[in-house]
């Protein structure tokens, strides 16, 4: 993991909070206030592939998760991202009015007090292991690790506990303005999503599925959440040229890999693309559906 690839994840955070299903995140909301005023003890939160952090924190700015005292585990397979979450959400901090500190890593944010664990796993291997979570967060997951995997990943919650998974991929890329080779890229790009251990192109509407048949879990909502990046008065807003950029590099990397040396237009494709973040020209589309749900009982959740 390089360091290019954090500020990604940072760029990446006023896309997702664009894209977001609001409706889904206030009930959560309510949801989560009901189950703290239920539950003795601290609310416990697992989130799995954590990234830097940023989950966290816009769940704490959007006042996601109850008051008083919150455990928040955060686990991602790259070291180098959970190293940044303590000084991402420093960084966050100084333009907040919470307040962070260390041993053990605690945010204080009004009547919410989160003591933060971060862990280095594989998030399908540690929610196997884990018990008695209030709540399970996998963004941006579901279409990368297999959704046989939901099982697993849900007997991680107490029962009664909710899962949320947002930003689930399903299915559509589109760059604008239309290029000729646009289609080939898109499918050379999905093509190399489904050749992945666990990838899916069109995870959403299958994930939507499968939840709704889930045997001990229920599904309480389903939205679209689509990353749509666009300049706004001949600029992007925030850091979202770079998100393009590594976009741009993602899908290279990807379309070399599964076409090789045979696809004579992927260079023209993305030069001119490029060219286009450069002037604040291209506009992003992606389609992607937010899950929200509980498990019902005690018994293993089945598929």
């Amino acid at each position: 993991m390089t360091e290019s690839f954090q500020r990604y994840l940072r760029a990446k955070r006023t896309v997702d909070d664009r894209a977001l299903d609001r409706r889904l995140v206030e009930t959560l909301r309510n949801q989560l206030a009901s189950r703290a005023a239920d539950t003795d003890g601290p609310l416990r939160v697992l989130e799995i592939g954590a990234g830097i952090g940023t989950m966290l924190t816009r769940f704490i700015d959007w006042d996601v998760l109850p008051a008083g005292d919150v455990r928040y585990t955060a686990v991602d397979i790259e070291s180098a991202n959970t190293a940044t979450i303590p000084a991402y959400l420093r960084e966050w901090a100084a333009d907040s009015e919470a307040t962070v500190t260390d041993d053990p890593l605690t945010v204080d944010a009004g009547d919410r007090r989160i003591e933060v664990e971060t862990v280095v796993a594989d998030a399908v291997e540690y929610a196997d292991d884990a018990d008695g979570y209030d709540l399970l967060v996998g963004a941006a997951l579901l279409d990368i690790i297999g959704r046989d995997r939901l099982p697993t990943l849900l007997s991680g919650l107490a029962p009664g506990g909710h899962y949320y998974f947002p930003i689930t991929f399903d299915g559509a890329t589109r760059f604008r303005p239309t290029h000729p080779a646009d289609r080939a890229v898109e499918a050379h790009y999905h093509d190399h999503m489904d050749r992945k251990p666990g990838g899916d192109s069109r995870a959403g509407d299958d994930v939507l599925d499968r939840l709704q048949r889930l045997d001990g879990a229920t599904l309480s909502g389903a939205a679209g959440s689509d990353w749509i990046v666009r300049p706004v008065d001949g600029a992007y807003p925030a850091d979202e040229a770079y998100f393009l950029q590594h976009i741009l590099d993602t899908v290279e990397a990807a379309v070399r890999e599964v076409a090789g040396n045979d696809f004579d237009a992927l260079d023209d494709w993305l030069a001119r693309r490029r060219e286009q973040v450069a002037a604040a020209e291209l506009l992003y589309c992606t389609h992607q559906l937010d899950f929200l749900g509980r498990v019902t009982t005690l018994a293993e959740v089945d598929s």
